[in-house]
């Protein structure tokens, strides 16, 4: 066990903690980390879905045990995310895909901001939103950028007025179902390489899911809603200076 592998643990711990408690942030906190080490987009991709197999079925389990998960947003979820996390996958390891992501970023600003008003507004019902499409285009772009699951699903689904606790408990089973899919489609594409790494990340992960869970139930409606918007906003404005440095 080197300095590396530690880092790798502590990596997993951090972003499982943020994923668990506000539905979003693993994929994305953990493939720019190993981006910023300068693996392959495609690689660090595969890596970091590998090792959401453990990580999402931990915390979805944990999420099950707290209470928050409504089963029929799960099942209406699971199979357009399926199918979208498999596509993406598919086209990522197949062709250039950079010209997406100002699309993303610009659409999570928005949401972001979105969740963000609602907090301080009274919110009347839970509009309807299409699940399927949702479905479709949060596994298609977490495929892609190595993470976008929670951003794009739970952030829509709050944005709409969904309770953020049923939200993240939800999504994050969800998207148990949804890695595996895309990890299978990495592994018979490319397969799988630095396991130190996925080990690693899944270790930090698997620690940080109770504490992740049990926090989702506790934070109050308001603050979570807070934390979600500035959360997404400032992922979305790192990508585009990113992009634009």
């Amino acid at each position: 066990m080197d300095e590396s592998f530690i880092v790798f643990i502590f990596v997993g711990f951090i972003a499982q903690l943020i994923d668990g408690t506000l539905g979003m942030g693993y994929g994305v906190t953990s493939t720019s980390f190993l981006l910023s080490l300068g693996l392959p987009p495609v690689t660090a991709s595969a890596s970091v879905h590998a090792s959401e197999i453990v990580t999402t079925a931990t915390s979805g389990i944990f999420h099950l045990r707290f209470g928050n998960v409504k089963k029929d947003l799960v099942l209406r979820l699971l199979i357009p995310g399926v199918i979208g996390g498999v596509t993406g996958a598919y086209v990522l390891t197949e062709a250039p895909v950079a010209y997406l992501k100002p699309i993303v970023t610009v659409y999570l600003l928005l949401m972001g901001s979105i969740i963000i008003y609602k907090a301080f507004h009274q919110m009347e019902g839970e509009p309807h939103t299409p699940l399927i499409p949702l479905g479709l285009i949060g596994g298609f772009f977490d495929a892609i950028g190595g993470g976008g699951w929670g951003p794009i699903v739970t952030t829509t689904l709050v944005a709409r007025g969904g309770q953020p606790r049923y939200v993240v408990g939800s999504v994050n089973l969800a998207e148990f179902f949804v890695t595996v899919s895309e990890s299978v489609m990495f592994f018979l594409t490319i397969g799988f390489m630095h396991w130190h790494i996925i080990i690693g990340l899944m270790i930090g992960g698997v620690a940080a899911a109770p504490i992740a869970a049990g926090l989702a139930k506790k934070l109050p409606v308001k603050t979570f809603m807070i934390l979600v918007g500035i959360l997404i906003i400032l992922l979305s404005l790192r990508t585009l200076y990113l992009a634009i440095a």
